[in-house]
């Protein structure tokens, strides 16, 4: 049998990398090794791994192409089945949707392994693993409580789960070689091990502690595991810290010991052989299934633990011992019974032991070979249904290199020659509204770094370029001397949006407060606005803000008041061939529509939607007739009754395009606009006029349009960024078509 694994895998230190490799290699050697394994490992984007031989393709945890292509390698690699360690935190796209399109191609029968399910998930992470479950074969949990969540919460047939324990290696070591090997003889030792962060509670057990030496002397404690991958990004050693202040506050430095540590399995099982007493002191009940228990309770140790879910249901029967969260008082209680009476503390270590026999990892292979055999005798699995007409594989490697040219601690240059920065235009504030809308888009969806650090580079352009009135200049030459005392309304319009989608998205509340205090300075202006465009950018950002702040009746009434300025436009303009804002299709045509739409759904106006859908299709009937986007060239634009004009076409207006689609879809979940947004985002990479790319592969730039002679090959900041703004945008349309879009 050949069998495809999907999961994190050693040497990335992971406990489900663990679980994999131990699971992996016992379904490898219960078949005598003629069954053959391969890995599809994740990584993440902050590591490199030397992966060992088996893994034979990776996935790189922010790329959704990734994900893509690993399906097509498991469908075509021969194997028989596939399984599936799910947890949330190791996939991508919010809440680890980017494995449902892989789980969706796949041509085999899947088993998913769930190990983590959640009492009260988000909107996203219940709708994601409903779709996991529904397009696995078996779903394998490790509890009873697994089971009944799965039941009543995500509507699972009960059919469909199967409950095989968490797996322990068949390693034993003799208490006293162990204990000695650690110098431990003469001491009565606690352990506790697993990657370190707050929510382990391990100051219960050091603030129990003089209770306990009072009357056992010689107890020693050590605490076995390096910090959280996650917790030492976002927190560094804080926590650690934290402990070895208690540690010496309580005088407690000769029996505790904090090991930073990742350690293998042997040298693990070691430390459990040569321990009296394992704890797990977890601050809450939230924990489906814990590895370092089973691990603990398979290895023979007596088991003390706060009462969280798995080690409620598995400590029964006198198996172990259960103190509540937080209560120093009630461990000290219990470890003082335990130390005090050996023949209790044997028997509970008799009963681990005689439940560690039952579950070593060659029993959990056999069992999960067994499903396998079973699910593989089944009738063939059908090929699926293409549900998205987006193909992610024909996109080019998201790369911010090009924009990272442009950028200079002052702000994005707006023009340049062919791929070089041109330093004698300076910057705008049109071009640093939609670079912050950019990376923000890009740290939201990829996390990727960059973004983030160049961030607060278009955020101080904007800032110093807000006058005290709350209008904006816009135009600054590369010396930083300002070149207008107003900029045009249509700067203004992009910047408000841009500040409305921050303070939804924000990656820290410095940002968040930053563009709040922006946008309410400006506010004040916004219904001095005279261009359509500029209000319909406007009211993005207004729709942005209050889409999380439905509660500000003012702003809602100024967003009413200014969506009627468009819908009058549309009035006054419209007639039977004609449902246009202007007499004239113009430049950035779509952001009209595309504001309407944003406005009917915050408005929950239908007036407003039906106008914002009849203008939609007008413009879609001139632009996409041919089966590829044409946009309007700025050359003479497309006056009513003339003809319409052809070249200088330019980025910003397919860019409008692919937005506009995407919140129509976003609004009905018809597939049709998938269709025509993944069509239009082709005008970049040659589905347009001249059939040539405007993508310039070499730079990661984006040409500056086309004329009837050829491409514009010049590479500014407003063409390149409206390429990235689209490709974001087609990344996050994917993925909505697999799940529910909040905002």
């Amino acid at each position: 049998m050949k069998i495809a694994f999907v999961a994190t895998y050693p040497p990335r230190q992971c406990g489900i990398g663990t679980f994999t490799h131990s699971l992996a290699h016992a379904m490898k050697k219960n078949g005598d090794n003629k069954n053959e394994i391969i890995i599809i490992a994740m990584a993440d984007n902050h590591e490199v791994y030397a992966f060992p031989p088996e893994v034979k393709l990776i996935i790189h945890q922010e790329q959704q192409i990734d994900y893509l292509a690993a399906a097509d390698f498991i469908n075509r690699s021969g194997a028989e089945i596939c399984i599936l360690e799910h947890e949330f935190g190791i996939y991508g796209g919010q809440s680890g949707v980017y494995i449902l399109p892989l789980l969706h191609r796949l041509h085999i029968p899947l088993i998913s392994t769930l190990h983590t399910i959640l009492e009260n998930p988000s909107y996203t992470e219940k709708a994601i693993l409903q779709q996991i479950c529904k397009m696995s074969d078996k779903l394998v949990v490790m509890s009873h409580k697994a089971i009944q969540f799965l039941e009543s919460i995500y509507y699972v047939p009960l059919e469909k789960i199967i409950r095989i324990e968490h797996g322990v290696p068949d390693i034993k070591f003799d208490k006293e070689t162990s204990r000695a090997r650690f110098k431990l003889t003469n001491k009565k030792l606690l352990l506790t091990f697993g990657f370190l962060g707050r929510n382990k509670g391990i100051e219960t057990v050091i603030n129990a502690l003089p209770q306990i030496i009072e009357k056992h002397p010689d107890l020693y404690y050590i605490v076995l595991g390096k910090t959280h991958p996650n917790v030492l990004r976002s927190a560094g050693e804080e926590y650690r810290n934290y402990l070895q202040l208690l540690i010496k506050t309580l005088n407690l430095g000769n029996h505790v010991l904090l090991l930073n540590e990742f350690v293998e399995e042997k040298e693990l099982f070691k430390y459990l052989a040569a321990c009296d007493i394992y704890i797990t002191p977890y601050l809450n009940e939230a924990q489906i299934t814990s590895g370092t228990l089973t691990y603990a309770m398979g290895s023979g140790c007596a088991v003390v633990s706060t009462p969280y879910w798995h080690a409620a249901e598995l400590l029964t029967q006198n198996k172990g011992r259960l103190f509540d969260f937080n209560d120093e008082n009630g461990l000290a209680k219990i470890l003082n019974e335990l130390l005090g009476d050996p023949e209790m503390l044997k028997t509970i270590q008799r009963k681990a032991v005689v439940y560690g026999q039952d579950i070593t990892w060659p029993k959990i292979g056999e069992r999960y070979l067994q499903l396998a055999d079973r699910l593989i005798s089944e009738p063939a699995k059908p090929q699926p249904k293409k549900e998205s007409t987006i193909d992610l594989l024909l996109l080019p490697t998201f790369s911010l290199a090009h924009i990272k040219r442009l950028t200079d601690d002052t702000g994005i240059i707006q023009h340049a020659k062919f791929g070089i920065p041109n330093l004698k235009e300076g910057y705008c504030l049109d071009d640093n509204a939609r670079a912050l809308l950019m990376v923000c888009m890009a740290y939201k969806q990829k996390k990727n770094e960059l973004a983030l650090e160049l961030m607060p580079v278009y955020m101080s352009y904007i800032h110093y370029m807000q006058n005290t009135d709350g209008t904006f200049r816009n135009f600054l030459s590369f010396n930083r001397n300002f070149l207008d005392e107003v900029g045009s309304e249509d700067s203004f319009g992009r910047t408000i949006w841009v500040l409305g989608y921050l303070m939804v998205h924000a990656p820290n509340d410095a940002y968040f407060q930053t563009a709040r205090l922006l946008f309410f300075n400006a506010a004040p202006n916004f219904e001095k606005l005279k261009s359509i465009r500029a209000i319909a950018n406007t009211l993005i950002g207004m729709c942005y803000y209050l889409k999380t702040n439905p509660s500000d009746e003012e702003m809602k009434l100024r967003l009413l008041r200014m969506t009627e300025i468009l819908v009058v436009h549309f009035e006054q303009n419209q007639s039977e061939n004609w449902n246009w804002f202007e007499s004239l299709l113009a430049y950035d045509n779509g952001i009209l529509p595309l504001a309407l739409l944003h406005a009917s759904q915050v408005l929950d106006n239908k007036k407003v939607r039906t106008i914002a859908f009849k203008a939609m299709g007008f413009l879609t009937s001139h632009t996409l007739k041919d089966g590829y986007l044409s946009v309007i060239g700025n050359r003479q634009w497309f006056v009513k009754d003339k003809e319409r004009s052809i070249y200088a076409q330019q980025p910003i207006d397919a860019m409008a395009m692919v937005l506009m689609y995407h919140q129509a879809f976003v609004l009905t979940r018809d597939r049709a606009y998938l269709e025509k947004l993944f069509t239009s985002f082709m005008w970049f990479l040659g589905e347009n006029d001249l059939r040539m790319s405007l993508y310039d592969f070499e730079t990661k730039g984006c040409c500056d349009g086309f004329e009837d002679y050829g491409v514009n090959r010049n590479q500014g900041a407003e063409s390149s960024l409206a390429y990235l703004i689209s490709h974001l945008t087609v990344l996050q349309a994917y993925e909505d078509s697999y799940h529910g879009h909040e905002l």
